[in-house]
């Protein structure tokens, strides 16, 4: 039946799993994705949207880097959003509104498109080791199959848990069964495990909704897309969002039902997202607030199914109904589906290395839920970077890490590694050092060369880098070298309450004052004749008055990573002993034993591991 060896197999078909078998397979491995349901793959489980602070960055990192989230989302978007638009472009996040079944329907096509890629759909039990190795999978059938490498993308899966009310059942996520198995073998192996939770919110019919009682929440005027291929098309027609608000009276009804609350009756006891509490214990931390937001979601153009975000819940069912009734436009409120919470095992990721390789057993992948994230974002993003380093790992080629200077991802993952998490990760901009270099729009400049050099990203990927750069380059070039007059800009510097030039000036100088931007230069001839010329399009222009205005912020944050890169570069063995540096914390030998830090670097962002003992490394290293 599987006479052959598999490269990679993928364990799990959501975002994780999506983008390792796409990438893998893309990089020539030979990779197998099993999942339990094939109609269900790249779910989305909980909020039907893709991107949002900080999480919008990484899609545009996933997208320079050749995966398909940014795609999917273009092609099924119903609305895209610019957030954060007010602050620097260091802090602009794009998110966007998904066709939930579309999303789905269209990463399942994208995949079957992908060569290299095999599918089987069956639930995985068991791991097969061989010496300190994984050598491949066992199914529910009691079919072995053999390969290189395995990636566990398992998501809320692995031992699931679902709580609604007193109800307590098994499932990865409703009308699913949890996977049951995994876990076990990798305690028989050594891995330490623990327990998260999340939850999700009711599913509601939007027939049954007032939305003339809440306020609605519109996408962009002038919307812009995820991807940078020119093959994905921004949207001409938006659905929007509308958003209301609780209230005094629904805290009060949401309050009778606590007792019976599997979160404050004890049945569950682990750690669920700080980021986005369920409403419970929203009203339950913040007792002094008198109402919530709650943003209510369509989940595609033609479904009727609404998402009502803000109100995740494992209350019981009757407790649900009574206090969304009393919030404005829920009066007549008719539900599909009520909310619930999941527990489910996760692996601290400190037993991982950069590559998403484990420590203890070789060519064993983890991404997703199972290193304690929460996001598709994040999971996608995992995804991605074990599928890419499992297929070079058996090219026998260098592995592909990113450093916390080069992207999100690399922040994330070596947040993950180095630091651990004791509750489900999310990526904010303030995880960031060097977020003016990591921003949304430069993600393609950032990373597509890379990616090409892996063979991941396209040529044509390449060519609209080289010609962005390009153009941006001979922007910034016109601005400096040409001079303007002070009759020519002073009627503009006086529209835009800004001081007046009393002679010749370049450009560049007047381009960089805060009162302006590039709408206003457009107004002298001679920049709106440069931009036609030269076939400047909105993305060269945003990315020319970046440039133009924080020109100093990037100089000293590039100039910041250059001297924490230097140690980057000062490598520690793999096998060195700790204990043998007698000068070093009792503290700081723990942790570096226990998460082994393959450079210096890495190991002054360990919590316990001070300076004095990085300056004592230093030191005893010969540096």
């Amino acid at each position: 039946m599987f006479n052959s060896v598999y490269d990679v197999i993928v364990v799990g078909g959501g975002h994780a799993g999506s983008e390792a078998a796409a990438a893998s397979a893309n990089l020539g491995a030979h990779t197998l994705l099993i999942t339990m349901n094939l109609q269900n793959i790249a779910q989305m489980s909980c909020n039907p949207a893709m991107g949002g602070i900080a999480k919008g960055q990484i899609v545009r990192e996933i997208d320079a880097l050749g995966g398909y989230s940014a795609i999917v989302t273009d092609k099924t978007a119903i609305q895209f959003k610019m957030l954060n638009k007010s602050k620097g472009p260091a802090m602009w996040s794009p998110r966007a509104q998904s066709d939930r079944m579309r999303f789905a329907e269209c990463w399942r096509t994208m995949l079957e498109q992908t060569k290299n890629l095999d599918f089987y759909q069956d639930n995985v039990v068991g791991l097969l080791f061989d010496d300190g190795k994984v050598v491949g999978v066992k199914t529910s059938l009691g079919i072995e199959i053999k390969s290189k490498s395995v990636i566990i993308t398992a998501g809320t899966f692995l031992n699931g848990l679902m709580h609604l009310g007193d109800k307590t059942f098994g499932g990865g996520r409703a009308g699913e069964s949890a996977s049951i198995g995994i876990t076990e073998d990798l305690i028989k192996v050594g891995f330490e495990s623990g327990r998260m939770k999340t939850g999700t919110p009711p599913r509601v019919d939007s027939r049954s909704l007032d939305f003339s009682k809440m306020i609605e929440q519109p996408g962009d005027e002038n919307p812009e897309k995820f991807s940078y291929l020119p093959s994905t098309k921004s949207l001409v027609e938006q659905r929007s969002c509308y958003m209301t608000y609780t209230s005094l009276e629904v805290h009060d009804l949401l309050r009778t039902g606590f007792e019976r609350s599997p979160m404050f009756n004890g049945r569950i006891q682990s750690i669920g997202p700080r980021y986005c509490p369920s409403i419970e214990d929203k009203i339950d931390r913040f007792a002094t607030k008198e109402r919530h937001q709650l943003f209510i979601e369509p989940e595609g153009w033609d479904t009727i199914e609404t998402y009502v975000n803000g109100f995740s819940t494992s209350l019981p069912e009757d407790v649900q109904d009574k206090a969304l009734r009393k919030v404005a436009g829920f009066e007549n409120v008719k539900f599909l589906r009520f909310g619930y919470a999941i527990e489910y095992d996760y692996f601290p990721p400190t037993q991982l290395k950069h590559t998403l390789e484990t420590k203890l057993i070789e060519n064993l992948y983890f991404a997703g839920q199972i290193n304690g994230t929460t996001g598709y974002e994040e999971a996608a993003a995992q995804g991605l970077m074990a599928g890419i380093n499992a297929a070079l790992k058996i090219q026998s080629k260098h592995a592909f890490i990113l450093k916390r200077d080069e992207a999100y991802i690399g922040v994330l993952i070596d947040d993950l590694i180095t630091k651990g998490t004791e509750e489900p990760y999310r990526m904010f901009t303030s995880r960031a050092e060097y977020r003016t270099l990591l921003r949304q729009d430069n993600a393609d400049l950032r990373l597509t060369p890379l990616a090409f050099k892996l063979g991941l990203a396209s040529k044509e990927r390449m060519d609209r880098v080289v010609e962005k750069q390009k153009k941006t380059d001979l922007f910034v070039k016109f601005l400096i070298e040409t001079s303007v007059k002070p009759e020519e800009i002073n009627p503009i510097l006086d529209e835009n309450n800004t001081a007046q030039v009393s002679q010749s000036m370049k450009l560049f100088k007047i381009a960089a004052r805060p009162q302006l931007n590039f709408d206003d230069l457009r107004k002298l001839a001679k920049v709106e004749a440069f931009i036609l010329e030269n076939s400047i399009d909105r993305e060269i222009v945003e990315q020319t008055e970046i440039h133009v205005k924080y020109a100093g912020y990037i100089e000293k944050e590039k100039n910041q990573a250059d001297k924490v890169n230097r140690l980057e570069n000062v490598s520690i063995p793999s096998n060195f002993d700790y204990y043998k540096v007698a000068s070093l914390s009792i503290e700081a030998r723990q942790k570096l034993t226990k998460i082994k830090p393959i450079t210096i670097s890495q190991a002054s962002r360990i919590s316990g591991v001070s300076p004095s003992d990085i300056s004592v490394l230093l030191v005893y290293m010969g540096r």
